[in-house]
């Protein structure tokens, strides 16, 4: 068996990487505005971050172990909560009818206290972000040759 090329290493480390600090920023904003500023999370806002921590920490070891494999237990969860972004997403947008009420303690997903810039609502940056990292687990993924 011959060892894989440095430099193919360095190219799937990179998105596995940014990956993690993806996960990490978002795990440590999340963690802001519930703790910092007061925010109660929604129940979907919950299984969100239930797919996004252990993200952070599973990605985190991959890196420092240098794991070629992390995508395939990391791109699970990462389905998972993009999954539940993407249905909260649409919720927050109109798209499906709101048969459960998932805002229903303390300041809705949808309110201006829960945007960016005013415009983007948490969900869909939780949806881009999911997405964000599914794609570059994607990327970090070993090569196979013929």
């Amino acid at each position: 068996m011959t060892a894989a090329h440095p430099s193919a290493s360095r190219a799937r480390w990179g998105p596995l990487f940014a990956a993690w600090l993806l996960a990490l920023v978002a795990t440590l904003a999340v963690l802001f505005v519930g703790e910092v500023m007061g925010q109660v999370p929604c129940n979907l806002c919950w299984f969100q971050r239930a797919f996004m921590f252990p993200l952070a920490i599973v990605l985190g070891v991959a890196c420092l172990r240098q794991d070629a494999a992390a995508w395939a237990y990391a791109l699970p969860l990462a389905l998972g909560g993009l999954a539940v972004a993407g249905f909260h997403s649409l919720l927050v947008a109109g798209l499906i009818p709101e048969r459960i009420t998932p805002c229903s303690q303390g300041v809705p997903c949808s309110g201006a206290d829960m945007t960016i810039l005013g415009a983007l609502p948490l969900p869909v940056l939780s949806l881009a972000t999911f997405a964000a990292i599914a794609v570059l687990l994607f990327f970090s993924r070993p090569k196979t040759t013929p």
